[in-house]
């Protein structure tokens, strides 16, 4: 048996598997966008010419844009002090990575909402100091979604940097050092573009998920700051008009596997960028 033969068997439940719990439902939501109500684009059309829709997706990819630069950069800071700091760093550092994922994302929502409401410990702390008159409107807007969010993915982004940073040649960290390079300058100009595959693995990562979010956009947005995920829920539960939602899955699908596509010819490894 050829080796080929054996990883064909090997991977092929795999494939299977996952074609049978992504593909064919995917392939369901296509049917669904060009025969509900009736067959034909026109659910498309509405999507791409709805002002509404428009408006929900240039939020979505503006709040998920700015989510992913926050993220990376808190991530690189964060992954900078866990595979260089002093061991008691690394330590605590490890426990702040790990503690957030044993929280579910509907108790860190409700946490921030608690935080950052009206009436909420922010500005009840801010008032009772005597810096505000009026509470600060932290919530059901933008702020809160991109706050909810950014808490939630930064973790994501720390994996893939501290792995760029953990496989470094430290013999190029010395040899600029050695030619009379600061560390400002080895940081800036040595240091950061040889993690540059994790940063853009960081942002990859972020942004994908944060395309998907729907429980923290729902509850610190409060209905004001509407995302993608959100709508569709709309439009199945409450409209309801699946066609519409169907095609604005298969849209955003769409949209972000041809980014993934360009993102990763552009900055393929090894490959020129």
């Amino acid at each position: 048996m050829s080796a080929v033969t054996k990883s064909a068997i090997l991977v092929g439940p795999l494939l299977l598997f996952l074609a049978l719990i992504y593909v064919l439902p995917f392939l369901g939501v296509i049917r669904w966008s060009v025969t509900l109500p009736e067959l034909g684009l026109d659910q498309y059309r509405t999507a791409l010419n709805d002002p509404l829709v428009l408006s929900v997706f240039w939020r979505t990819l503006r709040i998920c844009a700015l989510v992913t630069v926050l993220c990376v950069s808190a991530g690189y800071l964060v992954a900078l002090v866990w595979v260089r700091g002093s061991p008691l760093a690394r330590l605590l550092t490890e426990l702040c990575i790990l503690i957030p994922f044993w929280i579910s994302v509907l108790t860190r929502a409700f946490g921030w909402l608690a935080l950052l409401s009206n009436r909420g410990l922010v500005n009840g702390w801010l008032q009772s100091a005597g810096l505000l008159d009026d509470p600060l409107r932290m919530v059901r807007n933008e702020f809160g979604v991109v706050v909810g969010m950014t808490h939630f993915l930064i973790p994501f982004a720390v994996f893939p940097i501290a792995s760029a940073m953990r496989s470094l040649d430290e013999r190029i960290i010395m040899a600029a050092r050695g030619m009379g390079a600061g560390r400002i300058r080895v940081f800036w100009q040595v240091f950061v573009p040889m993690t540059g595959p994790g940063i853009l693995g960081a942002a990859l990562l972020v942004f994908v998920f944060a395309l998907g979010f729907f429980v923290t956009p729902a509850i610190l947005g409060g209905g004001r700051s509407v995302l993608v995920a959100e709508l569709i829920y709309l439009r199945i539960f409450q409209s309801p008009d699946w066609g519409l939602a169907a095609a604005v899955s298969v849209i955003l699908m769409v949209s972000v596997g041809a980014l993934l596509a360009l993102l990763l010819r552009q900055f393929r490894p090894g490959g020129s960028q």
